[in-house]
């Protein structure tokens, strides 16, 4: 049998069986004792303080597809010894699914837009936001601090701004009426086109084009514009995301489509054979946001990176790349001058006056979806 040392054995000057050690070895024992006690429970908590440090140091963000330059991700996560996991939506209503679906308790912070926000807020889904610890929120400027959605910017932030128009290849021998037509009008179609993949901002365009509010809940209104996007989706070469159409446009497998403001301009800026404009019956003008889910698993963190978006270098940045307008008027003065003097990313002001907000339509939202599912079904 194995025995512990100092505990027991033959004396082997009396021949005797010593039972108790000398006071010598139980010193020594109870030292070697103590000390090894004494690193079992250091090593315990150093495990439990990496433990605690490895949930803290991470971040889920749920944004849309190119919408942030990845080196502004790369330097939080240096500043914050934090692990960025970034996951991507092309439209607003596959981002709302998601979150209702479980993305609540995934994600820490969620960029929605304007007129989704309301409807986030009444089914829980944000968490409000602590305002000491955002203290760049000063850096907004006071036409994108506290919007009609969120008057004292409880749950959202102000991040991007921008405009849906018309991205289009020219053509030198034909001159083209900047409308919705080119779309909605067989007569006036351009070429090959691709319509933007998104319910509100392809029935607002349809709506616009006959003279309505994009925000219409009028039925017949709302069957007029199906009706209309029913024609052009026999003519289209298909439905897309407003980056994947920037891409057609690019690739010259479509001639013209219908794409967000800062995607056009990046497109420009790859091919100055393309433009973009607002139709002349109007557009869209949005707004998007920072915001913390609900049950956001690390909430410091996701203000601690909300907080550093709103930076005034970081924010200019962040508009440089996505070349969308910036709501951050510390950082205009570190803007490319070419950006701020480019009237695709921030409109002359009779450009803005033609321009209206999406608004949530609370229960009037399934006249849209109907409609949509009716689009999509035929």
């Amino acid at each position: 049998m194995k025995k512990l040392s100092g505990f027991g054995g033959l004396n082997t000057a009396t021949g005797a069986l010593r039972c108790f050690p000398s006071s010598g070895e139980a010193r020594a024992w109870i030292a070697s004792t103590n000390l090894l006690s004494r690193v079992a429970i250091m090593t315990l908590c150093l495990c439990l303080a990496c433990s605690a440090f490895g949930q803290s140091s991470k971040l889920n963000l749920f944004i849309w597809s190119e919408y942030i330059d990845p080196r502004i991700v790369k330097q939080f996560e240096k500043e914050f010894s934090c692990k960025v996991t970034l996951d991507v939506y092309e439209d607003a209503e596959s981002m709302l699914s998601k979150i209702q679906g479980g993305g609540v308790s995934l994600y820490d912070v969620v960029v929605p837009p304007d007129h989704i926000v309301p409807a986030m807020v009444t089914l829980k889904l944000l968490a409000p936001l602590r305002h000491e610890n955002i203290p760049n929120l000063k850096n907004l400027d006071e036409k994108f601090a506290g919007p009609p959605y969120d008057r004292s910017n409880q749950f959202t932030v102000a991040y991007q701004w921008g405009t849906v128009g018309v991205y289009l290849r020219k053509a030198k021998d034909q001159p083209l009426e900047p409308t919705w037509g080119l779309f909605f009008d067989r007569n006036q179609q351009p070429g090959s086109f691709v319509l933007i993949d998104s319910v509100r901002d392809l029935l607002g365009a349809a709506l616009k084009y006959k003279g309505h509010s994009l925000n219409s809940t009028n039925l017949s209104q709302l069957k007029e514009a199906r009706d209309l996007i029913l024609d052009a989706k026999r003519r289209c070469v298909g439905f897309d995301g407003s980056v994947g159409a920037k891409n057609k446009v690019l690739a010259k497998t479509a001639r013209a489509a219908i794409v967000y403001s800062g995607e056009a301009a990046r497109g420009t800026a790859d091919d100055a054979d393309t433009i973009y404009f607002i139709p002349k019956e109007g557009s869209q003008i949005w707004l998007d946001n920072l915001a913390v889910s609900a049950k956001a698993p690390h909430r410091d963190q996701a203000e601690k990176f909300i907080n550093f978006i709103l930076d005034a270098r970081i924010g200019a940045q962040l508009s440089n790349f996505t070349q969308f307008a910036t709501p951050n008027h510390a950082a205009r003065r570190f803007i490319k001058p070419e950006h701020l003097n480019n009237p695709a990313i921030y409109p002359p002001p009779e450009v803005m006056a033609k321009l209206e907000f999406l608004e949530d339509l609370g229960a009037n939202t399934r006249l849209y979806d109907e409609i949509w599912t009716q689009i999509k079904a035929r």
